[in-house]
C-alpha cells in the first residue's frame, strides 16, 4: 500500500494537482475558521469568497459581485448537458468502438490522462459517469421543483467556479477510462464481465445516499410550506428528521457519501478520485461549519447534541 501511494504521489498530473490544490485551499480555510478569533483573516473579500447564502456576514460589504443563490440551478444545467455529452461519447466508444473526438482526446492528454489498461476501470468509469449525470439531473429537478430559494446570494467567483466544477468532474472521470491510442480498451460486449462486488456496493451506496439527500432537501423545503404544500415564507427554521437528527447539514453529509460511493465503484484504490473526495470533504465541512454556527446563533433552542457535519464527531 505504501509503495502504491508513493507511486501515485510521484505521478501528479495537472488534474490531480488541481484537485489537491483545491482540497488544500479549503482545508486551510477551515483551519483558519477553527483558529482563535485573533488569527482569522480580517479581509471582507476572503470571508465573502468562503461564505454563501444565509452564512454571509452582515454589515457593509460590496454587493456588486453578488448573484442570486437560486442560480445554483445553472450548475446542474451545465452538468446535465456536458456530462451527458461525455457519457454519449463514452457509450459510443464502448458499444460501437467509435474513437473519442480528437479535441476530447487532446484535452484529456493535456489534463494528464495516460494510456493504460486496467481491467475493472472501464466499467467503473462508465458507472461513475452515469452516477454523476443522474446526480446532476436529480439536483436540477430539485432546484426547479423542490427547493425554495430566498433572496440570499453567492459571490460571482463562487458562481463561476460552480459552472466549471462539474465540467472538471466529468473530465476527471473520463480520464480514468483505460484506452489504447484511440479507443476505449474494452468493448461493450465484455463490459459486464468486469462486474465486481465493489460495483454493486458502490451502486447501492450511491442510491442510498441520493435518497437521503433528496429527503433532506424535501425536509428543508417543507419548512417554508404549509400543510397544503403552499409556500408561505422564506425564513429559516430548524430542520428535523432523517440525518438532521445528527448533523446540521445533513444534505452536505449526503453529498460526501455520494462521492465516497463513487470511490467505492472505482474499487477503493483510485487515487485521483480520492483527491476529488478530499476536496468535497473539506469544502462541505467548511460550509457545514458556517451553517452550524448560524443555527446555534439564531435559535436558542437549537439541539445541543447535533454536530455540524459528521455525526458525533464534528
Amino acid at each position: 500500500m505504501a509503495g502504491w501511494a508513493g507511486a501515485e504521489l510521484s505521478a501528479l498530473n495537472p488534474l490531480r494537482t488541481l484537485w489537491l490544490a483545491l482540497a488544500a485551499a479549503f482545508l486551510l480555510a477551515l483551519l483558519l475558521q477553527l483558529a482563535p478569533a485573533g488569527l482569522l483573516p480580517s479581509s471582507a473579500l476572503f470571508q465573502d469568497l468562503i461564505r454563501y447564502g444565509k452564512t454571509k456576514l452582515s454589515g457593509p460589504r460590496l454587493t456588486a459581485f453578488d448573484v442570486p443563490k437560486r442560480y445554483f440551478s445553472h450548475f446542474y444545467v451545465i452538468s446535465v448537458l456536458w456530462n451527458g455529452f461525455l457519457l454519449w461519447f463514452l457509450s459510443q466508444s464502448l458499444f460501437l468502438g467509435a474513437p473519442f473526438p480528437n479535441w476530447l482526446r487532446a484535452l484529456l492528454r493535456t489534463l494528464g490522462a495516460t494510456q493504460f489498461r486496467v481491467g475493472e476501470l472501464t466499467l467503473s468509469a462508465f458507472l461513475v459517469l452515469v452516477f454523476v449525470w443522474v446526480h446532476s439531473l436529480r439536483r436540477l429537478f430539485e432546484c426547479f421543483y423542490i427547493s425554495i430559494f430566498s433572496s440570499t446570494v453567492i459571490h460571482i467567483v463562487q458562481y463561476c467556479f460552480g459552472l466549471v466544477y462539474y465540467v472538471l468532474v466529468g473530465l476527471t472521470v473520463l480520464s480514468q477510462v483505460p484506452m489504447d491510442d484511440k479507443n476505449v480498451y474494452v468493448l461493450g460486449k465484455n463490459l459486464l464481465l468486469q462486474a465486481r462486488w465493489f460495483h454493486i456496493l458502490g451502486m447501492m451506496m450511491f442510491f442510498w445516499s441520493s435518497a437521503h439527500q433528496y429527503n433532506c432537501h424535501v425536509i428543508l423545503s417543507n419548512l417554508r410550506r404549509n400543510k397544503k404544500g403552499v409556500i408561505v415564507h422564506c425564513q429559516h427554521r430548524i430542520p428535523f428528521g432523517d440525518w438532521f437528527e445528527y448533523v446540521s447539514s445533513a444534505n452536505y453529509l449526503a453529498e460526501l457519501m455520494i462521492y465516497i460511493s463513487m470511490a467505492v465503484t472505482f474499487g477503493f484504490h483510485n487515487f485521483t478520485w480520492w483527491l476529488v473526495v478530499t476536496y468535497v470533504f473539506f469544502s462541505q465541512a467548511l460550509s457545514a461549519f458556517f451553517n452550524h454556527k448560524f443555527y446555534k446563533s439564531t435559535f436558542v433552542s437549537y439541539p445541543k447534541h447535533r454536530k455540524a457535519f459528521l455525526p458525533f464527531l464534528f
